[in-house]
């Protein structure tokens, strides 16, 4: 069996990179270096085994065939060192090393920036790597090492475990926007009113969910604006220009305090909880299990 050497073993670690980015400046983004010392190291593979690798062109980055059959073998046994490096962790009184997230907006900034503080003084050899966006994320081939998302969503080949207990959406306004428009009764009066349309993360329109169990109602909103993050979406309530759908956690300030008010209090809808995941094949990343326990004190100590 050849003995690698760090150098080999950090090119054969490019290599990897490139092949799940398919992209040497997203692959550069991953790593922590530059484009052209990932060219580098991939001439120098590429040498050193004497087979081309990679077929690159001014827009992608396609594996050959022998260096696909060498990434998925590659893909196999970095899981495993990562296993083991993992499991080291239950022999050290505190977790050490990169966790690597992909976080959405509102789980951002209602459950893991409040996390944060505690997290890391308590566990200072700890690094968070936090990607924040709503799209869907396949966290294997991004390289990431979980994710947090509302359970409905997770993939069913992961591992999912809830954060938080289940979550109600409401439907809000501000006062003087209703004061203009009057207050809807029920859900079909919604059709008369300006509502703030929302785009998912994968492109498509959200239809308004009200409701639950067999009353649940579906509704294809009217209104000038689309928006696919929430921050704009209650901006635009909070202004007076229209209703706007989203979690009641996200706005229970601007509940107590007036800004906002629910409307058709009697058709919140009820809907998954956030839950954090990873993949089934591997075992928990360093560092995942104190994260858990400390993203679900912050639920219980804001939700008493």
């Amino acid at each position: 069996m050849p003995t690698l050497n760090r150098g080999e073993l950090a090119d054969l670690n490019v290599f990897v990179a490139l092949v799940r980015r398919r992209s040497f400046r997203q692959a550069a983004i991953e790593l922590g270096v530059t484009t052209s010392a990932l060219s580098h190291a991939l001439r120098q593979l590429e040498t050193r085994l004497g087979v081309k690798l990679l077929n690159r062109t001014s827009r992608s980055v396609v594996p050959t065939l022998a260096g696909a059959a060498l990434a998925e073998k590659l893909e196999q046994g970095f899981a495993l060192i990562g296993e083991a490096l993992g499991e080291l962790d239950h022999h050290r009184d505190a977790p050490v090393g990169r966790l690597r997230l992909s976080v959405p907006r509102d789980a951002a900034r209602l459950l893991v920036t409040p996390t944060l503080p505690r997290l890391l003084a308590a566990y200072p050899q700890l690094q968070l790597d936090i990607s924040v966006e709503d799209r869907p994320v396949d966290i294997v081939a991004s390289g990431l090492d979980a994710g947090i998302r509302y359970g409905d969503t997770v993939p069913q080949d992961m591992v999912a475990l809830p954060l938080t207990e289940e979550l109600r959406w409401i439907v809000v306004g501000a006062p003087a926007y209703l004061a203009r428009h009057g207050r809807p009764q029920q859900p079909d009066d919604l059709v008369e009113h300006q509502c703030v349309r929302l785009r998912l993360g994968n492109g498509a329109l959200y239809r308004w969910e009200l409701g639950g169990g067999a009353a649940t109602r579906t509704l294809d909103v009217p209104g000038p604006l689309t928006v696919n993050e929430t921050e704009t979406s209650i901006q635009v309530a909070l202004d007076g220009l229209a209703l706007t759908y989203c979690l009641e956690w996200r706005v229970a300030e601007e509940l107590r305090d007036g800004r906002l008010e629910q409307v058709l209090p009697d058709w919140a809808s009820p809907g998954a909880p956030l839950c954090i995941y990873y993949p089934s094949r591997r075992q928990p990343p360093p560092g995942l299990r104190q994260l858990i326990e400390a993203l679900r004190q912050t639920w219980i100590e804001r939700h008493p």
